[in-house]
């Protein structure tokens, strides 16, 4: 079931920069679908800010940094996407972090969520991530990998054209 974020009339078509939030310390059984979701955006024209935390030594390379550097890096990354995309199946307070601040500022701010956990997974998700019904977000529960791939097309239709 996917619930839609009212949106406008209109998505802005040039090139997005996009925040791809996904669990560092939990379950990181979607990075591999999520590389292929980056690769995609990347072909589209979008910036994805957050590539990087899609490599296998991600905790290795994000530990030469400070807690505290982390934190800065990301608001500002945050403050700066035109749109987050958050996998949220693996356990994880970071992307609910994530998400809720972008929700909470997305009236003034214009930016978008797109929410997406595994369906075999609901019962373990959050019932915060699982009910979402905020209007700037999109909630969807996909059931494989190539859901996953589709329901991230299908909301950027408008951008891509397709």
């Amino acid at each position: 079931m996917t619930k839609r974020a009212r949106i406008g009339d209109t998505y802005n078509t040039a090139a997005m920069n996009i925040y791809l939030a996904c669990t560092v310390r939990g379950d990181r059984g979607a990075v591999t679908a999520l590389h292929g979701i980056a690769d995609w955006l990347e072909r589209e024209g979008h910036t994805v800010l957050t590539k990087h935390l899609l490599a296998d030594d991600v905790e290795a390379s994000e530990s030469t940094l400070t807690e505290r550097d982390v934190f800065e890096r990301d608001m500002e990354w945050l403050r700066s996407a035109d749109l987050l995309i958050a996998e949220a199946s693996g356990s994880s307070y970071g992307v609910g972090f994530e998400v809720g601040y972008v929700l909470g500022r997305a009236e003034h701010s214009g930016q978008r969520v797109l929410l997406l956990f595994d369906a075999a997974r609901r019962d373990r998700v959050s019932r915060l991530i699982a009910g979402n019904a905020h209007p700037c977000c999109t909630t969807h529960a996909y059931g494989s990998p190539a859901d996953l791939q589709r329901a991230v097309q299908d909301f950027l239709a408008p951008v891509t054209g397709r």
